[in-house]
């Protein structure tokens, strides 16, 4: 008679080296307050829950996990969403005030294939609906277009579509693994765990100035990943389309896979994850013809404690760029942390410098008498912010929150943007509750 579904979840366990604890199970696994996914038949060979950051990047593996999920025959499936809704105002002379939006749906499913262990991912967003005609208010942020034009002080819509993947991994022996992944759309190895993935960012409803110096790769229509890990260590290189995803937020894109990255990565324990990144990214922006070279690097750190958890990250990224025979060296540089502490609260702060070189149309370089076409500024923004939890189960989480941007720009921008301009969002975020030992034995 088959064994009842918990039991084939998670059920006897026994010491393993390198591990407290680890079940016998066919697929999911415990050590400690940890849960991972064996990797084939393997009886060592683990993928922590918490280390799978967007695309194939690593979080440090104590990241908590916050899913619904359940067992449906071979398969383990998961479903995390996370909706921000409120008030998101800009101040200064050029500032606005709107309601909006920010949101992502994403169903996973795992199970074992052959020798290996074989993974779907979708990930899906309402912004193109939920986001104001334009993209939303955000002072200083550059990046993609909008009815042919660059926005400028606004952050554009993630498509509808934002991830179709494929995901199978292959274990070498009891600590080794080959893996191939592919998307479309999808997300190269290059640069950190995107934005909204970031355990540091989780209460961040905004998006970093730095975007298109770091991570903005995490939307490619057409991505093909393959490397190996062994222990601690993964080296995994990408071919794809470089392109920036264009201003039609419903189709499926097709251009070259002509783009390439490398990356590797190294988590030392389960409390950190480090990446270097490079990636020739060819013509990735509409408007300006031209190869980007990018390099980023960054270092992620979780630690949980009782009643609580604190991510911090550091992240650089620099765009060498070549439009047309004119060479840009753009930097950005982020630190930011979120604590949760007594459960049900949160602090939050992202502290950002960032190079920007198409922050000015050309009425505002004739206002500013700047003759430059593309004069850099080294811009300035500071958020802090705090959330605290309403409604917690293990099915839904609801939270208000709260922040204050404040500014530091060059003084001949001041008749643009004021001289000491002041943001602040009001929002209400909802989300799926941890996801943990307990819940695992009590979803089935």
């Amino acid at each position: 008679m088959p064994a009842p579904a918990a039991s084939r979840m998670v059920s006897e366990k026994v010491d393993m080296p390198g591990m407290d604890s680890i079940s016998r199970g066919p697929l999911v696994v415990t050590s400690g307050n940890e849960m991972g996914i064996r990797v084939g038949a393997s009886e060592k060979n683990v993928m922590p829950m918490g280390q799978m950051g967007s695309g194939t990047s690593w979080q440090p593996a104590t990241t908590p996990q916050q899913m619904i999920h359940k067992q449906s025959g071979d398969w383990l499936v998961m479903f995390h969403f996370n909706v921000i809704a409120g008030a998101n105002s800009q101040g200064g002379p050029r500032g606005v005030t709107r309601v909006e939006s920010a949101n992502w749906f994403m169903p996973m499913a795992f199970r074992k294939v052959g020798p290996g262990t074989f993974q779907l991912r979708g990930m899906f967003s309402f912004e193109p609906f939920t986001f104001p005609r334009g993209g939303s208010p955000l002072f200083f942020q550059t990046g993609e277009t909008h009815k042919g034009q660059p926005l400028i002080d606004r952050q554009h819509p993630h498509d509808l579509v934002m991830e179709l993947s494929a995901y199978y991994t292959v274990p070498i022996g009891d600590r080794a693994a080959w893996f191939a992944y592919v998307g479309y759309p999808g997300e190269p190895a290059l640069g950190p765990v995107a934005f909204m993935h970031r355990a540091s960012a989780s209460e961040n409803p905004s998006a970093t100035l730095s975007h298109h110096l770091q991570d903005s790769s995490h939307i490619s229509f057409g991505v093909f990943t393959s490397g190996f890990t062994y222990r601690w260590f993964k080296l995994e290189g990408s071919v794809f389309n470089g392109r920036e995803p264009d201003e039609n937020r419903y189709n499926f894109e097709a251009r070259p896979w002509n783009s390439r990255s490398v990356r590797l990565s190294l988590a030392p324990n389960s409390n950190w994850a480090i990446q270097v990144s490079h990636g020739l990214l060819r013509d990735p922006e509409a408007l300006d013809p031209g190869d980007v070279r990018r390099t980023t690097a960054s270092i992620s750190y979780n630690r949980r404690f009782d009643r609580g958890n604190w991510a911090t990250s550091l992240i650089w990224g620099r765009n060498h760029e070549d439009h047309a025979g004119e060479v840009f060296h753009l930097n950005g540089y982020v630190a930011e942390s979120t604590v949760n502490f007594l459960d049900k609260n949160y602090l939050y702060t992202r502290l950002e410098l960032v190079d920007k070189n198409q922050l000015l149309r050309t009425a505002d370089r004739l206002r500013l008498g700047i003759t430059d076409h593309h004069p850099s500024f080294r811009i300035g923004a500071y958020t802090f912010g705090a959330a605290r939890d309403v409604v917690a189960n293990e099915k839904l989480v609801m939270a208000i929150g709260g922040d204050f941007t404040f500014y530091s720009k060059p003084a001949v921008l001041d008749p643009i943007y004021g001289s000491s301009p002041v943001s602040w969002k009001l929002f209400l975020r909802f989300r799926p509750g941890k996801m943990d030992k307990q819940s695992l034995h009590g979803g089935h």
